[in-house]
């Protein structure tokens, strides 16, 4: 019978990747396994409070994060955002999608709560990267792969993103990405506190995610995994090293990918998300009513159809996908979670009570999940 240990080995051990992370539990039932090693040169093995770089898993935190500030009765998910993000108060839309970025109009409306987390703001990915207004996502708000070391600060990087128009009209197409960040900022200045101490305090202290945040401290870097792209013959080619970029605090702290995490850590904010907002030991973090909102797809069916960066049978719910359909054996209607473009995934499927998290090394080269992933939410399914 195949372990988790053999899915996460087959495919470190013909030297695609360093090492992987896996962690399956379904109620009380959980299993770990650890393959490989921290880095490509074997320094130590992989272990299961080894720490990554969890890139799109970061946006389901931001989401609830969010969330928690519509309890606390601060902002309203109706409420335009435009008084704590005066920069977006006025957008404005390309005529045309393909459109140069000079020929726009006035929004028909303002940007509210509900659009940043449903990502129907009007700002982020489409399937076509070329179009023009996109392009000034990437050239001037440093938007793809996680850079925390190259961009600006939250004010400045809202100052920019002011200068770029919209996609297309608040609450029309579902766009990836760029929403999170935004809600990232918007957290802030609604808590009147950065976003690092906000989530510290408010999930993982009272989580015990003791590894997850922004940065990694010097006292833990001997567990930071290095990050690896494809080489040019085909093999592991350094990135990021344990040292590099998350080594220091970032000016920008990206809601939208930017936090390190172990999977034991990732596990305990599934678990409360499981619990309907409820923290091991009874400490209610977020109303069962968030929750219920943040892991039910949000979407139209024709907005789902037209989003080609979903995986097929995918809605999106806030911060995360929503599966609808039995497209494949791990697509059960109402798993929610994401994929980060660092090898990473973290979902949970409330009907059954499991938790499926990978953590790996090897970034990302678009939306197809690479042959590990796939494999690894199969052995999820059948457990």
């Amino acid at each position: 019978m195949t372990t988790l240990h053999d899915t996460l080995e087959k495919h470190v051990g013909n030297g695609s990747m360093p090492g992987a992370v896996g962690l399956v539990a379904r109620g009380d039932r959980i299993e770990v396994a650890t393959v490989g090693s921290t880095d490509i040169e074997g320094t130590s093995p992989m272990a299961r409070d080894s720490i990554f770089r969890i890139a799109s898993i970061t946006k389901p935190v931001t989401a609830a994060a969010v969330m928690m500030l519509v309890d606390d009765g601060l902002i309203a998910l109706d409420d335009p955002v435009g008084p704590w993000l005066p920069e977006l108060a006025a957008p404005r839309v390309v005529r045309t999608p393909a459109g140069p970025v000079d020929d726009v109009v006035p929004a028909v409306r303002a940007i509210t709560l509900a659009d940043l987390l449903t990502f129907r703001a009007g700002y982020g990915f489409p399937a076509d990267f070329s179009l023009p207004a996109v392009g000034l996502l990437f050239s001037e708000l440093r938007q793809g792969s996680p850079q925390p070391g190259r961009v600006a600060a939250p004010d400045a990087w809202m100052a920019a993103l002011s200068r770029i128009p919209l996609l297309h009209q608040p609450g029309e197409v579902w766009l990836y990405n760029t929403c999170s960040d935004i809600l990232g900022v918007l957290i802030a200045r609604v808590a009147g506190r950065p976003l690092p101490e906000f989530l510290a305090e408010r999930l993982f202290e009272p989580l015990s995610m003791a590894d997850t945040g922004f940065e990694v401290p010097a006292g833990k870097l001997d567990r930071f995994t290095g990050y690896y792209g494809t080489g040019p013959t085909g093999g592991p080619e350094l990135i990021d090293a344990p040292d590099g970029q998350w080594s220091s605090p970032p000016a920008f702290p990206s809601g939208g990918g930017g936090l390190v995490s172990t999977a034991d850590d990732w596990y305990a904010f599934a678990r409360m998300l499981l619990a309907e907002g409820t923290a091991d030991g009874g400490r209610r973090l977020l109303s069962a009513a968030s929750v219920r909102l943040m892991t039910t797809d949000q979407l139209t069916p024709s907005q789902r159809e037209a989003s080609t960066l979903f995986l097929e049978g995918q809605g999106w719910g806030f911060g995360g996908s929503v599966d609808v359909a039995e497209t494949d054996p791990w697509n059960v209607p109402g798993r929610y979670g994401w994929v980060g473009g660092t090898g990473t995934a973290a979902h949970l499927t409330p009907s059954t009570g499991t938790v499926a998290i990978l953590l790996s090394q090897l970034a990302m080269t678009g939306p197809t999940p690479p042959p590990l992933m796939r494999d690894f939410w199969r052995y999820a399914a059948d457990v």
